[in-house]
């Protein structure tokens, strides 16, 4: 009987094993669809974004952030003055100008304020101290430019014998011979930086504020994109 029972047994064990592997399922329309490649979008046709921008104004951040935000949109920076500033804005995209300018059919965004300063011969007394007050500059010379972005001064300076100059870079050089002062927003001060001149911050004294500005009807989603970017707003944030 043991051994009826060991043949039965080895004849189970020996008989042919069943598959137990089941084919894989056909994918279901839906799912064969969702593993088609998707369509690439159009990439956008490249554009320029002109801006204009006074001297002494420092839009580079905002450049390399319009870089990175927008690459397929080319921004162009174009010189301007401020003694032109409005009418180069109808040729412009937008421009970073200087206050004050009133003209309702522009917007106009206020960004910051500009610290006046005192530029003087590098071997001048006044750059003895670190700040200077009006009253340090009590009987000195004042020479302003013709293209000066601060307007009338009151300081107890006296003009210049000579005629007006042109520009500031030209007063500055003056100034640097030690004739007189100039006083401007200190980003023109390292503008026309010179080894023979030097400045110091005057306190209490006007300020020179930059803006942005561009024409009311004419504002795109390029210049919302701008303005996100000089409000310091993220890709993400909403407008």
């Amino acid at each position: 009987m043991a051994n009826s029972g060991g043949s039965r047994r080895r004849a189970s064990m020996g008989g042919p094993a069943r598959s137990t592997k089941r084919s894989a399922p056909k994918p279901s329309a839906k799912k064969a669809q969702k593993q088609e490649p998707e369509r690439r979008r159009p990439a956008p046709e490249p554009r320029i974004f002109r801006l204009g921008a006074v001297p002494g104004a420092t839009p580079g951040r905002w450049i390399d952030t319009w870089k990175q935000r927008m690459p397929h949109v080319t921004l162009e920076l174009i010189p301007i003055e401020k003694s032109s500033q409005r009418t180069a804005i109808d040729e412009l995209d937008a421009a970073l100008i200087r206050l004050p300018l009133v003209d309702d059919s522009l917007h106009v965004i206020s960004l910051y304020d500009e610290v006046p300063v005192v530029v003087a011969s590098a071997e001048s007394h006044l750059m003895a101290v670190d700040q200077l007050t009006a009253d340090d500059l009590a009987g000195e010379v004042l020479i302003t430019p013709l293209d000066d972005v601060l307007g009338p001064l009151d300081l107890p300076t006296t003009a210049p014998s000579f005629r007006p100059l042109a520009t500031t870079a030209d007063a500055i050089a003056t100034a640097a011979t030690g004739v007189g002062i100039v006083v401007v927003p200190m980003s023109l001060a390292r503008l026309h930086q010179r080894k023979d001149a030097d400045y110091r911050p005057l306190l209490a004294g006007p300020t020179s504020t930059v803006a942005l500005a561009w024409p009311r009807e004419r504002t795109s989603e390029d210049v919302e994109t701008f303005v996100g970017i000089v409000r310091g707003r993220t890709a993400r944030s909403s407008r």
